[in-house]
C-alpha cells in the first residue's frame, strides 16, 4: 500500500463504524502513542445503558413504516460516534451527548470506559469468536490536533494511517482493511471514488462468530408456515429443540435466551410479540427499563423453541435517523463545530453516518460482522412453555456480564 504511513495501535476485530467527515478544503498527520487498557472486571453503567438506549432508539426509529429486516451493532454505531465526539465543541457536543447519552459523563470517563470495554469484551469464551477494531484514515496533507488523534488511538485502540485519497486505490485500501477485519462479511463501505471534501473516515469494525451451547438437531428442523407482516404466509425451515432455556413472558411477547459457547455469557434474546401486539408497541417496552433489569426477569423453564434459519444482509444511512434524535447540528455544514479536531476555518462537519451489516442463524450458531461509516407487570409463568416463532420478531445479541447488547435485530421474513 504506497503511499500510506500507518501507525498501528493494538486493536481487535468485530463491528465496523465510518465517520465520513468534510470540509472545503484540505492540508500533515502526526505520529501517535500506544496506549495500553488497565485490567478490568466491571463496565461503567453509564456507558452500557448509552449503548442499549441508543440501540433501542434507532432501531425503533428504523422500524417505523418499515416491513423489511432490520440489523445494527449499537456498539459498533455509538464507538464511533464517540470517537468523532472527541472533537466536537459547543452545540455540536451538547447535541451528540443528549443523542449518545453522554450527559453524566466526562470526556475522560467515556474514553475511560471504552477503553475497557475493549479489554472486557476480548475473548469472551473459547467457542466464540468476538473481535473489534478502530481506525482513522486521514486525507494526506491536512493538520489534525494531536489531542483528538492520540485519546483516540490510547483509548479506543485506533489504527491511525494516512493516505491520499485522490490516488485511484484509495477506497479500496480502507475497504481491504474493512473486509479482513469483519472475516470477509462486509465489503465496499467506501464507494470510490472519495469526496474531494473528505478529510476523515472514522471506522469501528465488529465481528461475531459463536456456536450455540446447545446445537440444533438438524433431522429436527422442518417447514413451517412463516406469517410475513403482510399477513401472508411462506413456507421457512425452522430449526426445533426441547430443553432448558432462560425463558419470560408477559401480556405483550414471550422472550428466550438462547446461549453461545461453553460459558454462556454471549446468548441471542428473542423477543416474539403476541398475536395483536405491534411492533411498535414492543419497542416502547423494551425501552421502558434498562436491559440489565429486563434480562434478570429470565428464568430456567424446560420449554420447545422453533426458530427460523436466516440470512441477510443491511445496509443504511444514519443521517436522518440521527438527526431526527436531535444530533442534527453535526451534519450542518454551516453550524457543526468540530474545531477539536482540526483548525477552522474551513469549518468541518459529519457528511454521513453509514451502517452495514451482515448476519446468519443456523443448526450450529451466528455468524455476524457490522460497518458504520462516520462519511413488563410480571404476571404467572406455565410450567413448560412452547414458543414457534412463525411471524415476524426482534433479537439482540448481548453481553450477560457487562450487560451490553452488541447486536439487534427484526425479522420480518426470513
Amino acid at each position: 500500500m504506497k503511499n500510506i504511513r500507518a501507525c498501528f495501535a493494538a486493536g481487535v476485530v468485530i463491528t465496523i463504524m465510518l465517520a465520513a467527515l468534510l470540509i472545503p478544503g484540505g492540508c500533515a498527520l502526526f505520529e501517535t502513542t500506544e496506549g495500553q487498557a488497565a485490567p478490568v472486571e466491571e463496565l461503567d453503567e453509564r456507558l452500557v445503558q448509552a449503548n442499549n438506549r441508543l440501540g433501542f432508539k434507532i432501531m425503533d426509529e428504523l422500524s417505523n413504516g418499515n416491513n423489511d429486516n432490520i440489523f445494527i451493532s449499537p456498539s459498533s454505531i455509538l464507538t464511533a460516534l464517540a470517537m468523532t465526539y472527541n472533537g466536537a465543541e459547543g452545540e455540536t457536543r451538547i447535541a451528540m451527548e443528549k443523542t449518545l447519552g453522554f450527559e453524566e459523563m466526562s470526556l475522560d470517563e467515556i474514553n475511560s470506559a471504552f477503553a475497557d470495554l475493549l479489554t472486557l469484551l476480548n475473548n469472551p469464551d473459547p467457542q466464540v469468536e468476538l473481535a473489534l477494531a478502530n481506525s482513522l484514515w486521514a486525507r494526506e496533507g491536512v493538520n489534525f490536533h494531536s489531542d483528538f488523534m492520540e485519546r483516540n488511538s490510547e483509548y479506543y485502540k485506533a489504527e491511525v494511517a494516512e493516505i491520499d485519497f485522490d490516488q485511484d486505490d484509495a477506497a479500496d485500501i480502507i475497504n481491504s482493511w474493512v473486509k479482513d477485519k469483519t472475516g470477509g462479511k462486509i465489503e465496499d463501505l467506501v464507494e470510490p471514488p472519495i469526496d474531494p471534501d473528505s478529510i476523515l473516515f472514522l471506522i469501528n469494525a465488529i465481528y461475531f462468530k459463536g456456536e450455540w451451547t446447545n446445537k440444533f438437531d438438524p433431522d429436527e428442523t422442518r417447514e413451517v408456515p412463516f406469517t410475513l407482516a403482510d399477513g401472508s404466509q411462506v413456507d421457512h425451515p425452522l430449526m426445533f429443540k426441547y430443553s432448558s432455556f432462560d425463558y419470560f413472558q408477559s401480556d405483550l411477547f414471550q422472550a428466550v435466551r438462547l446461549p453461545y459457547g461453553e460459558n454462556e455469557r454471549l446468548g441471542m434474546y428473542i423477543f416474539l410479540p403476541r398475536e395483536g401486539v405491534s411492533k411498535e408497541e414492543l419497542y416502547r417496552k423494551l425501552q421502558d427499563e434498562p436491559w440489565k433489569k429486563q434480562i434478570e426477569r429470565f428464568y430456567s423453564m424446560e420449554g420447545e423453541v422453533g426458530l427460523p434459519r436466516f440470512q441477510f444482509e443491511y445496509e443504511v444511512s444514519l443521517n436522518q435517523t440521527l438527526e431526527a434524535l436531535g444530533m442534527g447540528i453535526a451534519f450542518d455544514q454551516n453550524q457543526a463545530d468540530f474545531s477539536g479536531i482540526r483548525p477552522a476555518p474551513p469549518e468541518t462537519f459529519i457528511s454521513e453516518v453509514k451502517h452495514k451489516s451482515f448476519i446468519e442463524v443456523n443448526e450450529e450458531g451466528t455468524e455476524a460482522a457490522a460497518a458504520t461509516s462516520v462519511e413488563i407487570a410480571v404476571t404467572s409463568m406455565p410450567e413448560t412453555f412452547s414458543m414457534i416463532i412463525d411471524r415476524p420478531f426482534i433479537f439482540t445479541i448481548a453481553d450477560k456480564m457487562t450487560g451490553t447488547i452488541l447486536f439487534m435485530g427484526e425479522v420480518t421474513h426470513p
